[in-house]
């Protein structure tokens, strides 16, 4: 179940994955003041540069970086919800968990950079930004899938619609996600966080599908009209999770600047691969210096042999069953016009509980 981000957990988030220098601008964003550009401003004095600027002419970016950034939180509490670690959003430990350099901290960084560059492109789409809108397209070749259907065969095809314009969002996303880490840091957290921010950004860009409509007389399709969307947040939150289940050991080199994988016949990763450098708890018991809430009173399926299973998810402590009643909606019909009615329906489920 995705828990809701209040407003104070979702303000800590932002003061431990970014740096200090924008702290004040993830505090307007996560309270009422997202409304008000001009105290949104008010509060980023500390903010220098492209930040500043940003936030000072176009502050309705920064709104949409904010919802980006929400995005990622939930899509990681939806991957996540089945695994010793949850994702959970509680201040203290949530913090400590982005304090080190381990896979679940990879995909934070990865899945939020890949929200903000989804919800910024988005608002590009849907026309809400001044500073972007549909992609240009007149120098784009044919796509892919009809780049083999040739003139004899009487299809004729153009760019047209709202393609989704990625590359403004992916800009706008390093540049935020990114700030202040770009110059003068060579250490291995660094390196690690810039790889992660990289590959969440690239697991939007790098999977862009193209969309057709056909037209002409009598459902013929003489001609196509195609277009550029980004994928769903959905499966790049799934491409994400595949990658954390891959990722990869590293080091850092003798140089400072590159990062070498850990274990012999190891393949450097690429740039869509999380990284990390050291090893996960394994998050069976409360423990506040590593962030772990542990698994205690968490339901867990007792025929699943995956991570969701009782045997792992409890850290073969055992379970307890328990069984409980839940209203539910039931009996809908759809009223002319346009209303659903339900009614209550009580249902027992039995549930299973880790010891």
């Amino acid at each position: 179940m995705t828990i809701p981000l209040s407003r104070t957990q979702l303000a800590l988030f932002f003061i431990l994955l970014c740096p200090v220098n924008i702290i004040g601008l993830w505090w307007a964003v996560g309270s009422p003041l997202v409304m008000d550009p001009n105290s949104i401003c008010r509060k980023t004095k500390r903010l220098a540069g492209k930040q500043a600027e940003l936030c000072q002419t176009q502050p309705e970016i920064v709104n949409e970086v904010a919802k980006g950034a929400k995005l990622g939180v939930r899509e990681c509490q939806y991957q996540f919800r089945f695994r010793r670690w949850n994702c959970t959003s509680q201040n203290k430990y949530f913090g400590k968990i982005l304090q080190q350099d381990i896979r679940e901290t990879a995909f934070v960084y990865a899945i939020t950079a890949a929200g903000v560059t989804h919800a910024v492109t988005q608002a590009c789409s849907m026309g809400e930004l001044l500073q972007c809108g549909c992609e240009a397209t007149r120098s784009r070749g044919p796509p892919p899938r009809l780049a083999s259907i040739g003139p004899t065969e009487g299809v004729k095809w153009e760019w047209g619609g709202c393609g989704d314009d990625v590359e403004f969002g992916y800009e706008k996303s390093k540049q935020f996600m990114d700030a202040r880490r770009r110059k003068g840091k060579s250490d291995i957290r660094t390196l690690i966080d810039l790889h992660n921010n990289e590959a969440g950004r690239l697991a939007v860009k790098n999977y862009m599908r193209t969309e057709c409509k056909c037209h002409g007389l009598s459902g013929s399709c003489t001609l196509r009209t195609c277009w550029k969307k980004m994928p769903h947040f959905r499966e790049v939150g799934d491409r994400l999770l595949e990658r954390f289940n891959g990722a990869s050991k590293v080091m850092g080199g003798n140089d400072g600047k590159t990062l070498i994988p850990v274990g012999q016949n190891i393949k450097p990763p690429d740039k869509q691969d999380l990284i990390y450098s050291a090893e996960s708890p394994d998050f069976c018991l409360p423990n506040r210096k590593t962030g772990s809430l542990g698994t205690r009173g968490r339901m867990c399926n007792s025929t699943a042999l995956d991570v969701s299973g009782c045997d792992l998810l409890c850290c073969e402590r055992g379970h307890r069953d328990e069984t409980v009643v839940l209203e539910e909606n039931c009996l809908c019909r759809f009223h002319w016009c346009c209303v659903v009615q339900c009614k209550k329906c009580s249902v027992r489920k039995e549930l299973s509980l880790c010891h």
